[in-house]
């Protein structure tokens, strides 16, 4: 059994930016993510660069565009919080500035109902009889999903799940 990475296809600029495009197209990327696909294509630095500067003039690649989409699409189909999101932002080397107008995005009812039906769900789940340790283990959930501790006090004073 061979553990060996595979070799990396060398392509020429035009074989990768068109590849690239492609890539760009099918799902919204980060600069980041392209730039690492580009080098898994052999491509050097400065043709990299070329190639995003390129793909970011003919609108393929909007790190703005990429931020939102993220951010949107963790918090509908994940329920992930704004500190989980930021996390996953910065791990894509989105600008700090960027990720602050893109979390902006996210409707404060729409986080906060969010996280109520999450927290609701957890807490048919939870078989803890002590409301200590119960409260503890809700209070847990909500910040591995990465919401701020305060919203996760409120919604469970709010929703009543103790």
């Amino acid at each position: 059994m061979n553990l060996e990475k595979p070799i990396n296809k060398v392509l020429d600029k035009k074989a990768a930016q068109a590849k690239a495009e492609h890539y760009c197209a099918y799902q919204e990327r980060s600069q980041q993510e392209v730039r690492n696909k580009l080098y898994e294509y052999g491509l050097r630095s400065n043709e990299v660069e070329e190639v995003i500067s390129e793909l970011i003039q003919t609108n393929f690649l909007n790190e703005e565009r990429f931020a939102i989409a993220y951010t949107l699409g963790k918090f509908r189909i994940n329920h992930w919080g704004r500190i989980k999101i930021k996390m996953g932002l910065k791990s894509k080397k989105v600008s700090d500035k960027l990720i602050v107008y893109a979390l902006r995005k996210i409707d404060a009812e729409d986080y906060f109902n969010s996280l109520c039906h999450i927290m609701s769900k957890k807490a048919e789940q939870v078989k803890e009889s002590d409301p200590y340790k119960r409260k503890h283990k809700l209070i847990q959930y909500g910040l591995m999903r990465g919401y701020e501790s305060d919203i996760i006090f409120d919604a469970l004073e709010f929703s009543a799940l103790l």
